[in-house]
């Protein structure tokens, strides 16, 4: 779906701009993206939109980057009513900065605020804040080797209140942290530790919605996958089909060439995973969205059916999956090309170093 699919063609909102005065210099910044990291160095400036039951959306600000002041009875610290996104900024050679299929990630925002009783940002209103963003902190994205701008947005319930009730003001933000390759030295095959006791989501519940609830629940298991001498941790249902990593979509290769993933109604709808399967049937393979069991995981890699697993999602892009294991076994899984190939030209596309055929990317500094 195009952008002129999404946008609801509303008036675009009147920023007020505060620039920082204590912003990072040339020198300092330089400094930063020359070994960004992920998630630890913050730019200069932050967007705010507020929201009001009574008032809508209004006060639209880009600010200096900074602490944000709660009142200790702020909904969301007493109900997780929250959501986010994650969401890379480009810059391509020739100076350009582009995002990748951002109209999606708002798309996604609302599906996430509507389960969590949140109100939804009209599409427009976000991908404004993320071109008032790069407006005042271009500079911050890097040029480097698979470098990026990671953009974070987020929508949290600000109302002061003790009470188990959707809240009625609410605050918007864009926070955003220069990243750093995923892979230093290339890109390697991780080892997954599956959770038999712990779920992730279940039935009927936020599976779906990116928010913090869901990424709590998979902190334990994932500790418990770092005990194990794994890199990650796979998730299943309650009727023991794969669901998805703490963090990314799983994606199973077959000999015949069909490429299939997990699809439940407690699996967050990946943006790169739909980009990668799009990909993969514009080169022919077909793809199918089903359930898939642990058993018949097991059997097709034992079998030879099952000729490739990979894992993707907007850090990583995509890795394949070396080793499963669990109590009681340890598989080794293939690999082989495709999802290395697949990975390359998708990134040649957010890099602008391959053509657009779908209209995905958009730019951000024009």
């Amino acid at each position: 779906m195009t952008l002129t699919d999404t946008a609801s063609n509303i008036t675009p909102l009147e920023f007020a701009v505060t620039k920082n005065l204590a912003a990072k210099s040339t020198a300092e910044r330089d400094a930063i993206l020359a070994n960004p990291g992920f998630g630890t160095n913050f730019t200069d400036h932050m967007v705010d939109i507020c929201w009001s039951r009574g008032g809508g959306w209004h006060r639209p600000r880009v600010q200096p980057y900074g602490p944000i002041s709660l009142d200790p009875a702020a909904a969301v610290l007493h109900y997780g009513q929250e959501v986010f996104e994650g969401v890379k900024a480009y810059r391509h050679a020739d100076g350009s900065i582009h995002t990748f299929r951002a109209d999606q990630n708002a798309l996604r925002l609302q599906r996430s605020a509507r389960r969590l009783a949140l109100p939804e940002l009209p599409a427009d209103y976000f991908l404004q804040s993320l071109r008032e963003l790069i407006a005042v902190d271009g500079a911050w994205v890097p040029s480097g080797d698979d470098q990026s701008l990671y953009l974070r947005p987020f929508l949290f319930a600000k109302e002061a209140f003790l009470g188990v009730r959707p809240a009625e003001k609410v605050a918007y933000y864009l926070i955003a942290s220069p990243a750093g390759a995923y892979f230093k030295g290339g890109v390697t095959p991780v080892s997954i530790w599956l959770s038999e006791q712990y779920a992730r989501a279940g039935k009927g519940g936020t599976g779906a919605a990116k928010t913090g609830g869901n990424y709590a629940a998979s902190l334990l298991p994932q500790s418990e996958a770092y005990a194990q001498g794994c890199d990650q941790v796979v998730f299943l249902d309650q009727d023991g089909n794969v669901e998805e990593l703490g963090g990314m979509n799983v994606v199973f290769v077959f000999a015949d060439g069909t490429i299939v993933t997990p699809h439940s109604d407690s699996i967050l709808e990946g943006i790169t995973r739909d980009s990668i399967l799009q990909l993969a049937v514009d080169r022919g393979h077909r793809v199918e969205r089903r359930p898939i069991s642990l058993a018949e995981w097991r059997e097709g890699v034992a079998s030879g059916d099952i000729v490739e697993v990979f894992a993707c999602g907007t850090a990583a892009v995509v890795t394949p999956i070396g080793v499963l294991k669990a109590e009681g076994f340890e598989d080794a899984q293939p690999t082989g090309e495709l999802a290395l190939s697949l990975r390359q030209e998708l990134t040649d596309i957010q890099y602008g170093r391959r053509e657009d055929t779908h209209g995905w990317l958009i730019r951000l500094d024009a």
